[in-house]
C-alpha cells in the first residue's frame, strides 16, 4: 500500500458506529451506516470476523482504533505494537488509524522500577515536557504507519497539578508541530467540563478545526459530582449540544457512536445514531464561525510560574512511591535543571530535535508515581486530589474485574458471588503487569497459593483451570495428558 502522509486530504467518512462482536448483526442491519470503527487489539489480521468482511464487501469503511500504544507515555512507542497496528490498517484497507493521547503503563528502565500496566487510558500532564515527549512519540508512530494517524483526547477523572496549557492549547500545539490528525471525542469534553471545570466551547475554540479527522460521541453517567465516561449509557443532551457547537464551526469528516457495554436493542441504537446525525445537521444550519482563530487563542496562553518552568515534582520521592531506587540524581527527581540543561533540552525538542532523556525521565518518574498510587496503594503524589484519585483507583479495579470476567468467563461461574469481592481484594495492591489474560492467571494462582478459605471443590476447579491455561500449550492438548486420558478411558471400558 502506498504510504499516505499526515498532510493528505482528510477522508470523508460520514456517519458510523463502533463495531463490537456483541452487536455485529445489529450493525450489519442498520441503515445509513457509512463506516465502522473496530478496536485494533481485538482483531486478528488472518482471521477477521465474517461480519467485518461482509461490511467491507458492501463498501463500508473500517477504521482500526488502537488502545495500547501509550503515545503519551515516557517511553518511545513499541515497534511491535506499531507493526501490529500498521498490519491491521493494511489488511482492512483503512484510510487512517487512530490512537489516544494517554499513557497506559509506567515504570521500567527509565525509573529503575517494575513496569506497571494501567489497563486504562490515563491523562498526560499538559506541560511543555509532556508535549515534547508526545510530539516525538507521534512522529515515530507516523513514520511507522502506512496511513495517516489521528489521536484522541481522553476522558479524565483527575487532573495534574501545575499544568501549563489548557486542553485546547495542548491539542493545537500537538497538531501544529506534528501534522497529526485529531479525533475529537465530544463526550470527553463533557467529562472534562463536569470533572475538571473545563469549558467545552472554549476548548473547541482553541482547536485547529482543519485537523479534525472525525468525532466520537458516547454516553456516561454522573455520580457524586463525577462524570463517568462509561460507553454503556445513552448519549445525554449536553454531549449532543457540544457536537452541535462543533458542527457549527466545521463540517466534521466523520461522526461515530461508541457503545461498549449494556447494548440496547437495535432500534434504540439506531435512534441514537439518528440523534447524532440530527445534532450535526443542527450545527451546520447554525453555521457560526469561531470568534478567534486558534493562533490568536494560543497567544493568550498563561505565563508559566517559576515552579512550572522548573518542572517541580511531587514531594514524595520515587523511592517512597515505587519502593525502588531510580537512576536519576536528586536534582532530576525533584525536577530541577539537570546537568544538560532542562530548558535547553525542551527548546531543542520543540525545534525538532526530539525529547531528551532527562525530559523523558522526569515524565517517567511522575507517571510512575501516579500509576503506582492508583494500582498499588502507594502514597498519593502531592498536588493531586486524593478523593478523585480514590474514585479513579476504584474505577480501575472495577474495570479490571469486569474485563477479567470477560476474558475468563469460567471464573465468575466457579467462584459465584465471591468472584468480584475476591478480585477487588486481590487487585487492591497487586498491579497488572502483563495484560488481562495474565491478570486472570495471576489472580487464580494467588487464590490457590494464598490458602484462602475456599471450598475444596472450588480449589480443585481453580487449580485445574490454572493448569490448563498456564503453559504455552493447553494442558489438555499436551501429549502426556492426552495419553493418560486415553489410557484411563480404555481401562474404564474394561
Amino acid at each position: 500500500m502506498e504510504r499516505m502522509t499526515g498532510t493528505a486530504r482528510t477522508a470523508r467518512l460520514g456517519t458510523g458506529i463502533g463495531w463490537r462482536p456483541e452487536i455485529a448483526d445489529v450493525v450489519e442491519r442498520m441503515r445509513g451506516i457509512d463506516w465502522v470503527e473496530a478496536v485494533a487489539e481485538n482483531l486478528c489480521p488472518g482471521h477477521l470476523p465474517d461480519s467485518l468482511l461482509r461490511l467491507r464487501e458492501r463498501g463500508v469503511t473500517v477504521v482500526p482504533h488502537g488502545v495500547s500504544l501509550g503515545l503519551g507515555g515516557a517511553e518511545r512507542p513499541d515497534a511491535g505494537r506499531l507493526a501490529a497496528l500498521a498490519e491491521r490498517a493494511e489488511v482492512l484497507g483503512s484510510p487512517l488509524v487512530t490512537e489516544h493521547i494517554a499513557f497506559v503503563r509506567a515504570g521500567g528502565p527509565l525509573t529503575a522500577s517494575p513496569l506497571l500496566e494501567a489497563g486504562h487510558l490515563l491523562p498526560v500532564p499538559r506541560t511543555r515536557d509532556a508535549l515534547d515527549v508526545l510530539c516525538e512519540n507521534v512522529r515515530i508512530a507516523q513514520d511507522a504507519l502506512p496511513v495517516p494517524l489521528a489521536v484522541e483526547n481522553i476522558a479524565a477523572l483527575v487532573s495534574w497539578p501545575d499544568e501549563e496549557l489548557t486542553e485546547g492549547q495542548f491539542l493545537y500545539e500537538l497538531a501544529d508541530r506534528t501534522g497529526v490528525r485529531l479525533l475529537i471525542d465530544v463526550a470527553n469534553l463533557h467529562t472534562s467540563h463536569v470533572n475538571l471545570g473545563a469549558d467545552p466551547a472554549e476548548a473547541l475554540g482553541e482547536l485547529p478545526l482543519e485537523a479534525i479527522a472525525y468525532v466520537h460521541v458516547a454516553g456516561g453517567f454522573e455520580r457524586d459530582g463525577v462524570w463517568h465516561d462509561s460507553h454503556a449509557h445513552p448519549v445525554p443532551q449536553p454531549v449532543l449540544d457540544i457536537l452541535t457547537d462543533l458542527a457549527s464551526r466545521v463540517a466534521p469528516p466523520g461522526v461515530l457512536l461508541e457503545r461498549d457495554e449494556d447494548f440496547p436493542e437495535g432500534e434504540e441504537l439506531a435512534a441514537e445514531v439518528e440523534a447524532i446525525r440530527g445534532a450535526v445537521e443542527k450545527g451546520r444550519a447554525a453555521g457560526t464561525a469561531p470568534t478567534a482563530s486558534p493562533r490568536q487563542v494560543m497567544a493568550t496562553a498563561p505565563t508559566a510560574s517559576p515552579q512550572q518552568v522548573m518542572g517541580t515534582a511531587p514531594t514524595a520521592s520515587p523511592q517512597q512511591v515505587m519502593g525502588t531506587a531510580p537512576t536519576a540524581s536528586p536534582q532530576q527527581v525533584m525536577g530541577t535543571a539537570p546537568a544538560g540543561g532542562g530548558a535547553a533540552a525542551s527548546r531543542a525538542a520543540r525545534d525538532g530535535a526530539g525529547a531528551g532523556d532527562a525530559v523523558r525521565q522526569r515524565l517517567a518518574l511522575a507517571q510512575a508515581a501516579l500509576l503506582s498510587a492508583l494500582v498499588a496503594g502507594t502514597p498519593v503524589p502531592e498536588g493531586f486530589d486524593r478523593v478523585r484519585l480514590g474514585v479513579q483507583a476504584r474505577a480501575l479495579a472495577g474495570k479490571r474485574a469486569d474485563v477479567v470476567a470477560k476474558v475468563a468467563p469460567e471464573l465468575p461461574v466457579i467462584l459465584g458471588a465471591g468472584y468480584r469481592p475476591s478480585f477487588l481484594a486481590y487487585a487492591r495492591k497487586r498491579p497488572m503487569t502483563g495484560g488481562y489474560r495474565r491478570d486472570a492467571l495471576d489472580f487464580v494462582e494467588h487464590l490457590v497459593r494464598a490458602g484462602r478459605p475456599l471450598d475444596a471443590e472450588v480449589r480443585i476447579e481453580l487449580r485445574e483451570w490454572w493448569l490448563e491455561r498456564s503453559g504455552p500449550v493447553p494442558r489438555s492438548e499436551r501429549p502426556g495428558v492426552r495419553w493418560a486420558r486415553a489410557t484411563r478411558r480404555v481401562l474404564l471400558r474394561r
